[in-house]
């Protein structure tokens, strides 16, 4: 099967490059799966449900989050009734929304896709992500009860990613790190057979600071004043995302593809 996983969303320029770019990349590689983190599609800081509906038209199946995942008051509603749009497994059970889903393909595969926010640095109330994952795939057990299982870890520590990849590798196909907004060079399968990148990169403008608009966060590191909420940056957006091939056979990957379109750092 094939998985194409794209990287934090972030404000218009990031779902300008979605809807410019995602119809020929699912031409050329027919993924059965697309997957996106939108956690900061709505304006840098989570979706609204009407973004979720115009990134579901624009051809991505499922969406993930962050930290940033139940800042638009209107999505909370509607997270408890719709498995598409994933909250971190790790937030409290109490909190609205899902951490995983379960997705059946046309061909009648079964995919998990789990979402999952680090510790290290993030200042959320959540629990430990390792033992949350873990209670979820000793149930949905790869290559038997589902075909593929498909993890984004949202963290800012490029060592809790790592770390967090290592302990699943050979229990899942792939994780993907998200939230850092830069593409990391270190796309591998691991050892055992999980598909691993630290980030999959920011879909938004790179002529920005992490997708935000360059004037303030200059202002804030030259001067130490934060005087206002930042701003996405507008200009033409980057596409970043990741391929996973996985074996039908073990659900374990067999190739992983960074691909960056559009924008700045196309390939």
């Amino acid at each position: 099967m094939k998985i194409f996983f794209i990287g934090d969303i972030y404000g218009r320029s990031g779902r300008d490059a979605i809807a410019a770019h995602l119809p020929n990349i699912r031409a050329e590689y027919a993924p059965d799966l697309v997957i996106a983190n939108a956690d900061n599609a709505s304006h840098g800081v989570g979706p609204t449900i009407g973004i979720v509906k115009e990134l579901y038209t624009a051809g991505i199946d499922l969406l993930t989050g962050g930290d940033h995942s139940l800042n638009q008051k209107d999505l909370l509603p509607h997270m408890d009734r719709e498995p598409w749009v994933l909250r971190p497994l790790n937030y409290p059970d109490t909190t609205p929304g899902k951490g995983w889903h379960i997705v059946e393909t046309p061909t009648r595969k079964k995919i998990l896709v789990i979402h999952a926010l680090g510790r290290v640095y993030i200042g959320k109330l959540c629990d430990d992500p390792f033992d949350a994952v873990d209670k979820i795939i000793r149930k949905h057990v790869l290559g038997k009860t589902v075909d593929a299982i498909f993890i984004d870890f949202h963290a800012e520590a490029t060592s809790e990613k790592n770390a967090f990849g290592l302990f699943l590798d050979g229990r899942v196909s792939a994780v993907i790190g998200t939230h850092t907004h830069v593409p990391t060079a270190d796309a591998r399968i691991l050892p055992q057979g999980t598909a691993y990148m630290t980030d999959a990169g920011m879909t938004g403008d790179y002529d920005s600071v992490i997708g935000a608009d360059k004037q303030q966060p200059l202002q804030y590191f030259r001067t130490g004043l934060k005087l206002d909420r930042y701003k996405p940056a507008e200009g033409v957006g980057t596409l970043c995302g990741v391929l996973i091939e996985t074996d039908d056979a073990t659900g374990l990957a067999r190739h992983i593809t960074p691909i960056k379109r559009g924008g700045a750092i196309a390939d």
